[in-house]
């Protein structure tokens, strides 16, 4: 069923029933919660100041040219305006906040939604949405973030000075921004990667990893031409030429292994892996080949043929080893993860937005697919379970021409 676009309501994003989850509820109210009340020692990534609720509050949070940033609720379909930022270059989004960079910094949104991954449980949050500030630098930031919202770090790399700074995650939970260290590497293109409460800083060929304060720790690992990282369940992916390197933590000691392609492998390295979040497969192209399949639990790359060239993917990595991708000319196809098989498209929808070098995002979850057509001046939900059927269509009054699933 498609959606036409209906008057603007602006959502509040803060006050929100409080609600018992099973398994770790605690007894409900009917009041936000006391902004001065500490959080308990297990936190489950409740965040003072925060409402606990009993669903994801999921949300496309998107941001148009001249840097107007809006947040639209999926479960109700009230638009709110965020505030604005300076017009990005690019966008990245770990599924709570929105880093965009342009050639002086990185502005950063907190869409006041999110998830607590509790392994065997999950624990929804809503608070106030706002746009928190800057983070000054030279050139268009590359962006690291881990699956965690509320620890750790988050890395900035600046390509025209080479600064490489890691970001106290925890602050910005708290609305602050502070950085745990900010040091100086090879300009050029590079990445900070954050691993637990270390990062691993990739620049100039190599890979080193550091503590939280930047202090260096053993010797740096061979990593030509650094491009491309994502974080799963087993740990953060670096891209390298001849491979992947995945950085993980055990016992508060950090590692680094390298994940080789096949050997003889000839099809084109990965540069950007895309999934949906934390689930251990990854999905990268293989420009002219199909697409690279990195499964960071066994570590063993595949390489899937697609019927037809494709230009981005993502793995949703679930039961069915779903694996979602976008055609030149704007279809979603949903294809076997193991085999690379067609199952299903969805009609062409955002060709011009390809045709004209806009940026368009692919998104999955485990029930839904999302996808931005800055040309069309659309946001669709596509079922791709269901044949790739387009669920819904939304028509927003500002252009998405950068947009994240939040609250997920």
């Amino acid at each position: 069923m498609l959606h036409p676009a209906s008057p603007r309501r602006l959502a509040p994003l803060g006050a929100l029933l409080l609600v018992a989850l099973a398994g770790c509820a605690a007894p409900a109210v009917t009041t936000a919660p006391d902004p001065t009340t500490e959080p308990t020692a297990d936190t489950h990534g409740e965040i003072a100041g925060a409402a606990e609720v009993a669903e994801p509050a999921v949300g496309l949070t998107s941001i148009d040219g001249a840097g107007h940033v809006t947040h639209f609720d999926l479960l109700d379909e009230t638009t709110a305006d965020l505030g604005t930022v300076r017009a990005p270059v690019s966008v990245h989004s770990d599924g709570r906040y929105l880093f965009a960079s342009d050639e002086t910094g990185v502005s950063i949104v907190d869409s006041g939604v999110w998830t607590w991954d509790h392994v065997d449980h999950f624990h929804y949050y809503r608070a106030e949405a706002k746009v928190l500030g800057d983070v000054r630098g030279s050139g268009a930031a590359t962006v690291s973030t881990s699956n965690s919202s509320t620890t750790g770090g988050t890395g900035l790399f600046f390509p025209d000075s080479g600064e490489a700074v890691l970001l106290d995650t925890e602050a910005l939970s708290k609305g602050e921004i502070v950085e745990d260290f900010r040091i100086s590497a090879t300009p050029g293109d590079g990445l900070v990667v954050p691993a637990g409460s270390f990062a691993a800083v990739a620049a100039a060929g190599q890979v080193t990893l550091h503590t939280a304060d930047g202090t260096p720790l053993g010797e740096p690992t061979p990593c030509v031409e650094p491009s491309g990282t994502i974080t799963t369940r087993v740990g953060a992916v670096i891209g390298c030429q001849d491979g992947a390197l995945l950085v993980t933590v055990e016992e508060e000691k950090p590692a680094v292994e390298r994940i080789p392609y096949p050997a003889g492998a000839t099809a084109s390295r990965a540069t950007a892996f895309a999934n949906r979040e934390g689930r251990p497969t990854v999905a990268a192209i293989a420009d002219g080949a199909g697409v690279w399949m990195l499964d960071t639990r066994e570590r063993a790359w595949t390489l899937l043929p697609t019927p037809e060239p494709v230009v981005q993917v993502t793995a949703v990595d679930d039961k069915d080893a779903n694996l979602l991708a976008l055609t030149p000319d704007g279809r979603v196809l949903v294809l076997d993860g193991e085999t690379g098989a067609q199952r299903a498209a969805s009609p062409a929808l955002v060709g011009a937005s390809l045709a004209a070098g806009q940026p368009v995002s692919l998104i999955a979850d485990q029930q839904r697919a999302y996808l931005n057509g800055p040309s069309e001046g659309r946001m669709w939900e596509i079922d791709f379970a269901d044949d790739a059927r387009v669920a819904r269509e939304f028509t927003p009054e500002r252009t998405p021409l950068f947009v994240a699933e939040t609250g997920r």
